[in-house]
């Protein structure tokens, strides 16, 4: 298992729709991240600095290939049509990232 962390901006006028949205999650699209071997997925919001922080355990075997996997599903690409809008990505991500991933420096079980 590997824990993988997450950040990302958002507007400040699109939180509460960000809420909404994420209260009601599409079925198909949280199947979907179960079959791609994510497990423990958690979105938190970071207010005034308006910053989405995401936590999940990946499970598999080769992430490169279960990311490829989710970007093809049709109803995630939906999803993401709908939520990335909304979204702020940082100008430090790395190549090809939308949320911009965070090295791990500390944890305890």
């Amino acid at each position: 298992m590997v824990r993988h962390g997450q950040v990302i901006g958002i507007g400040e006028d699109a939180i509460a729709q960000y809420k909404t949205l994420h209260a009601d999650a599409w079925p198909g699209v949280l199947a979907k991240i179960s079959d791609c071997n994510i497990r423990n997925y958690s979105i938190f919001l970071k207010e005034p600095e308006n910053l989405l922080f995401a936590y999940f355990e990946y499970v598999g075997d080769d992430f490169a290939a279960d990311m490829a996997k989710m970007a093809a599903d049709p109803e995630t690409q939906r999803w993401w049509s709908v939520c990335e809008p909304l979204q702020r990505p940082l100008e430090t991500r790395g190549d090809g990232e939308w949320w911009a991933e965070m090295n791990e420096v500390f944890h305890h079980d």
